[in-house]
């Protein structure tokens, strides 16, 4: 484990509970440790306990479904497919959704690789639509 600062006065039972607390709150991990480092002067989980805001969450059963960058790559995604809806000569939008969506198949790779996800799991922007909402 890192050395600790010494000008943090928290310990690391508390950071966890910190954690667990910003959770039910319905904060992102990203939101927990920006909230973490602002207002409590924590300036990184994973130097103070040696563990991840998402490994603390899954010690707890409080873990997520799908990778937190993934899910905001489909919702940026979904966002956008409707603005093509309503706006479907938007050439500059529909190349970005092309990026987008690249950048989504991309990370599922990734995390199929690394066994986060099922190694059947598949991008579909229907289901991407349900799965957001």
């Amino acid at each position: 484990m890192a050395v600790k600062p010494e000008w943090i006065e928290y310990s690391d039972e508390e950071i966890e509970e910190l954690i667990l607390k910003l959770k039910k709150e319905g904060h992102s991990t990203s939101q927990s440790g920006i909230i973490l480092r602002d207002q409590y002067g924590i300036p990184d989980v994973k130097l103070i306990t040696g563990k991840k805001i998402t490994q603390i969450l899954e010690e707890h059963n409080q873990g997520l479904e799908y990778p937190e960058d993934l899910m905001n790559l489909i919702r940026k995604a979904v966002n956008i497919r409707e603005h093509l809806k309503e706006n479907p000569k938007d050439l500059h939008t529909r190349r970005g959704l092309r990026i987008v969506e690249s950048k989504i198949r991309r990370l599922v790779s990734y995390y199929r690789k690394e066994g986060v996800l099922p190694e059947e799991w598949r991008y579909e922007p229907k289901q991407a639509a349900l799965l957001v909402k």
